[in-house]
């Protein structure tokens, strides 16, 4: 596998890592807005909440590219996509494509 695919999927692993932490983060703010008076979790659902979305597009757009570039399957893109919705889903993501590399 040549330099420049492995560049690639190192990408795609680690905006997977970071992508699933911003999610969890964002979750445990959002709790803690509605079930507490603290204003810092309202500027955290905020500002955590910006960063998780640019994540989650770079997330998308590198899964794209993985797709492109690797001739992924469409049932391994949707289970990808699917797990950038569900807390702690794309550390398994990340988990696999590591192994696979």
């Amino acid at each position: 596998m040549s330099n420049h695919l492995k560049q690639l999927l190192n990408w795609f692993r680690n905006v997977a890592v970071v992508e699933g932490i911003s999610m969890v983060v964002l979750v445990t703010f959002s709790i803690l807005k509605r079930t507490t008076d603290y204003e810092w979790a309202t500027l955290g659902v905020k500002y955590v909440g910006w960063a998780h979305g640019i994540l989650f597009i770079a997330y998308c757009y590198l899964l794209w590219m993985c797709t492109d570039r690797y001739k992924w399957k469409f049932s391994r893109v949707v289970l990808f996509f699917i797990a950038s919705l569900i807390p702690f889903a794309p550390f398994f993501v990340e988990r696999k494509v590591k192994q696979e590399a």
